[in-house]
């Protein structure tokens, strides 16, 4: 089968196209006694994708290996107990072996793709829109709220904004320029700010929570947003740097920080990825989903979708069309 490998950790030009490849033996690491098989018509990348480019991730594994975390496309093989049955069209996170014609995929991180969606849209739902609905639960959002999202115009970011109505919470939206300002307000952003302007005068002491998806030098001013009692929930480190935060902030405000990762939190409290599964197949099936796609690229350019990512050079989610 045709597949983008990641030959050499040194990202994105490692990656080369290869005609060869052996179609996927066994079961999904995840879970490696339910072997549940997808013909792939649709990939998509993100954020971690690139990092395992280089090793820097911390599911990396050494080269050789398929790129490309989320699939949509058609069931070949499911387990019985799965709910899933071959010819369904369906959705989910391979975290990597995504860029193939065929891809292994846990059936507990998998969900239907309505027929409303298409299948590249299908691909750029699962970490998206789980990771949103998970960031938005875990920070307690309630209705009246205002949440205050970084990155805002990124794949996790446009998806915030577009469920933010389901939370009933209003949104201040912060991207780094005018062309994701208008993507912002596309997706029903109550208010934007512009990275490039003085920001954290405006959106200081404003936030009932805040979502942040960048880490690096404006972390603090990310803190100083929150109000008396906030949240700060924090999903990543886009801006490739680690903040440090001096904990007597929390304490004189009487503010809470967060960190979110599924698969974690599903080994101490299980049940936790059925919990948001469940949420977001709700939203997908009433049509509050619809993805911001910022590129697509043929199979045969798996490369150049990851050097797009890694230029920041297209909004919300970029996608590999697998078959045309």
């Amino acid at each position: 089968m045709r597949a983008v490998v990641v030959e050499a950790l040194v990202g994105p030009d490692g990656a080369v196209l290869r005609e060869d490849v052996p179609e996927p033996e066994g079961a999904h690491w995840l879970s490696p006694d339910e072997r549940m098989l997808v013909d792939v018509h649709a990939a998509a990348i993100c954020f971690p994708d690139l990092l395992q480019t280089r090793g820097q991730y911390q599911h990396s594994v050494p080269a050789p290996f398929i790129a490309g975390g989320e699939v949509a496309g058609v069931v070949v093989e499911a387990p019985a107990a799965s709910g899933f049955a071959p010819g369904d069209r369906v959705l989910g996170l391979a975290r990597r072996g995504a860029m193939a014609e065929r891809a292994l995929v846990p059936p507990g991180y998998v969900l239907r793709l309505p027929e409303t969606l298409s299948f590249a849209e299908g691909a750029a739902v699962y970490i998206n829109y789980c990771t949103a609905w998970y960031a938005l639960h875990r920070a307690g959002a309630k209705a009246g709220e205002t949440v205050l999202v970084t990155g805002a115009a990124g794949g996790v970011g446009t998806a915030l904004l577009q469920i933010a109505p389901a939370f009933g919470v209003r949104t201040i939206a912060l991207v780094s320029g005018p062309a994701k300002a208008a993507a912002a307000r596309e997706l029903g952003a109550d208010e934007v700010l512009l990275t490039s302007e003085p920001w954290a005068e405006a959106a200081r002491g404003r936030a009932h929570v805040v979502v942040d998806m960048v880490g690096g030098d404006g972390f603090l001013d990310a803190v100083r947003a929150l109000r008396v009692g906030g949240r700060l929930v924090v999903v990543g480190f886009a801006g490739g740097g680690i903040p440090t935060i001096k904990v007597n902030r929390l304490l004189l405000r009487n503010l809470t920080l967060v960190g979110i990762s599924m698969d974690i939190m599903e080994e101490e409290h299980p049940g936790t990825v059925a919990t948001i599964n469940a949420a977001v197949q709700r939203l997908l099936d009433d049509g509050t989903i619809r993805p911001v796609i910022g590129a697509r690229v043929p199979l045969a350019d798996g490369a150049e979708a990851l050097a797009l990512m890694e230029r920041r050079a297209a909004p919300g989610k970029i996608v590999v069309d697998v078959r045309d």
